[in-house]
């Protein structure tokens, strides 16, 4: 596991607060959040389902506004900046439920999250080897309902490498689940890549998750429950307590047998 020798803050979350709003009702969501993910380090979203992480990941993407709170990338103030700013300034987002395209193919999407113009083959080869795709099986399928969702998950997560590797790059990644729909053999693949990219420094990386694959190779695990981050520290620390709490809540494992 690889940790900056200089911790300096590429993200900065400062007392966010989240209020949706339903005629007279009023629901808090996220409740003063205070987070930071340092420049090249890995953190991954933990917690149960409800809990706000994705909500969160939306607030640092520029989806849903905060109600209170300040965002900080890279020492900048980006809390009234757009989603469209928010991608130019290096923010790329891997959706939990990726959108469908007709009429655009795979190929389309490698291109334009590389910039436009002309897309080698064998580099759009290497994004979707990634991801656990074959490029000659996939490369002109339009992204319509004839792809399953987990074939859209992984090929929105192959856009988010290709966007990586164009000029300008990435800064900071965000993944919202995803294992989601994927297979093993895909699965592995997956932490291959994001071991690589995180040992590359390639981008600062939040993976929102409950795979205890991926929360291994995190620097850092935030656990955020009841919208508020309930723990956080390095994987060793976190995760028996997120194994105590599974258990604990679950009557017919946590009962002895007699």
């Amino acid at each position: 596991m690889c940790v900056p020798d200089v911790e300096e803050k590429m993200l900065e979350l400062k007392n966010i607060g989240v209020v949706i709003k339903d005629g007279n009702e009023e629901t808090e969501i996220l409740k003063d959040i205070s987070l930071t993910v340092n420049d090249g380090e890995l953190v991954v979203l933990t917690g149960p389902n409800g809990g706000g992480k994705t909500t969160l990941a939306k607030v640092i993407m520029g989806l849903v506004s905060p109600a209170s709170g300040s965002i900080y990338y890279n020492g900048n103030d980006i809390t009234g900046l757009d989603i469209t700013s928010r991608a130019r300034a290096g923010v790329c987002y891997g959706f939990q439920q990726p959108p469908r395209f007709k009429g655009l193919t795979v190929r389309d999407l490698l291109t334009i999250a590389t910039g436009g113009g002309v897309l080698p083959k064998g580099d759009a080869c290497r994004y979707l080897t990634q991801v656990g795709l074959c490029a000659n099986d996939y490369l002109d399928r339009e992204m319509d309902s004839s792809l399953s969702g987990g074939e859209i998950k992984r090929i929105e997560i192959a856009t988010v490498l290709a966007r990586a590797g164009a000029p300008g790059g990435i800064g900071l990644m965000i993944f919202d689940e995803p294992e989601a729909g994927i297979d093993l053999w895909s699965f592995s693949r997956l932490i291959e890549t994001f071991g690589t990219l995180h040992a590359d420094h390639t981008a600062s990386m939040i993976i929102i998750s409950h795979q205890e694959r991926i929360i291994r190779i995190a620097d850092r695990v935030a656990v955020i429950s009841g919208g508020r981050v309930s723990q956080i520290g390095s994987a060793e620390e976190v995760f028996p307590s997120i194994i105590a709490d599974t258990v604990d809540s679950c009557p017919v494992i946590g009962r002895r047998e007699h």
